[in-house]
């Protein structure tokens, strides 16, 4: 069998309708790719994932494969991409006519738990959207957190509407010092059940500090990414759980590492149907994948596959079907690719110290920049997005914002 062509195709699929009046927090989001690899055999496999705005995969990494067999990528450490990657595994799936987590090792669950996930929102808006995650059968929640919106705040509001064991995955962003993030860590596990997990709670190279921190808290520490190449981050115990990823056989190798040294994993894979599918799969064979997935596929109102993957107290079911498990309907990816990307509206951001001072800015207003504090050290603030609304006012503060950037009111 040999690849004969791979097609790769811009998608722009609409987002769920909770997001018509969050265009300028999702921006992008709708912005993914898809790989269509076809064979000599007859045999067509697809695979996408997120891009960003204008970063569409270099076609020359497509074509170099061209004349190759797939199973010459089983297991391969290249950077092609979660999409093209998947879309091989979906081909040799489907010649042996096996799912493909048999590619990969023998399963050992039947199925994975699922976060929900959001971009950063208002308390109010990320209570809403802890409802609708529960109402979907979700039982935890990934979210960065951020400095323009009060992570106590976030939390107080979320934990008036989260059903019992409801828990919420933070990604604090890698950006900050210990003695920043140590008393917002303890605050929310004091005070906050509902917080489950920390992600990313220092910079990647303050290894004494992870350490430290991790002596401190009953909360799990997630460190996304191995910079030191996994091993030696598990010999200087930095974290409870690694977020893993990179290239396939990279991902299946530290997974394994972990599953050896009874570590959780936690797979993050950026797409819609077929690139949760993968990550189900991988994550199916992965011995210490027992925490959860983290996807996108909660974030479109449709996608280009004929089913959708359910939501069944919490978790997923791997997928048993041929390849990645998903029908494609190409009637549905056509029209998907028809579709114009989502442009933010005209807007200003306008952020709402304690204190009494309001600033506005090109977009959110970051309380860091105007006061020199690390993120998360600030209770009180309030940040919003002012869309057009066609008056006098908006027009100038609009102006005054691309001339000066961010300025406090008078």
């Amino acid at each position: 069998m040999k690849i004969t062509n791979i097609e790769v195709i811009p998608i722009y699929p609409r987002l769920a309708q909770r997001y018509d009046n969050r265009k300028v927090d999702l921006y992008g989001i709708d912005h993914r790719t898809v790989f269509k690899v076809e064979t000599d055999a007859g045999i067509v496999g697809y695979g996408d994932q997120r891009v960003r705005p204008g970063g569409q995969p270099d076609p020359s990494t497509a074509a170099s494969l061209i004349g190759r067999n797939p199973f010459d990528f089983i297991n391969n450490h290249l950077s092609y991409g979660s999409a093209l990657n998947c879309a091989l595994y979906d081909v040799m799936g489907k010649y042996l006519d096996v799912p493909v987590y048999k590619l990969i090792g023998q399963k050992v669950r039947e199925a994975v738990p699922v976060a929900a996930w959001t971009r950063p929102a208002s308390p109010e808006t990320f209570r809403d959207e802890i409802s609708r995650a529960a109402d979907q059968g979700y039982t935890i929640f990934k979210m960065h957190t951020c400095d323009y919106h009060d992570v106590m705040e976030q939390t107080r509001l979320a934990e008036e509407v989260a059903p019992e064991g409801f828990k919420i995955h933070y990604d604090f962003n890698s950006n900050r010092s210990l003695a920043a993030v140590l008393p917002i860590i303890q605050e929310l596990e004091r005070n906050h059940p509902i917080v489950g997990y920390i992600e990313d709670p220092l910079v990647k190279n303050d290894v004494d500090g992870w350490r430290r921190l991790r002596e401190q808290t009953r909360l799990p520490i997630i460190m996304h990414g191995t910079p030191l190449g996994s091993v030696q981050e598990i010999i200087h115990s930095v974290a409870d759980i690694y977020m893993i990823g990179g290239s396939i056989g990279d991902t299946i190798a530290t997974g394994f590492a972990c599953g050896k040294a009874n570590i959780q994993t936690i797979l993050q894979f950026e797409s819609g149907t077929l690139g949760k599918a993968m990550a189900l799969h991988m994550a199916a064979v992965l011995p210490s994948h027992t925490a959860h997935s983290i996807n996108l596929d909660d974030q479109y109102e449709e996608d280009y596959t004929t089913e959708r993957i359910p939501v069944i107290e919490g978790s997923s079911p791997v997928p048993e079907g041929p390849g990645l498990g998903y029908e494609v309907d190409e009637d549905a990816l056509a029209r998907i690719a028809a579709n114009k990307p989502i442009e933010p509206p005209k807007h200003v951001g306008v952020l709402h110290m304690p204190g009494g001072n309001t600033f506005y800015g090109r977009s959110y207003v970051s309380p860091t920049r105007v006061t020199g504090r690390e993120e998360g050290t600030i209770r009180g603030i309030r940040s919003e997005i002012w869309e057009d609304d066609s008056s006098t006012e908006f027009a100038d503060i609009y102006e005054r914002v691309q001339q000066e950037g961010t300025f406090r009111a008078d």
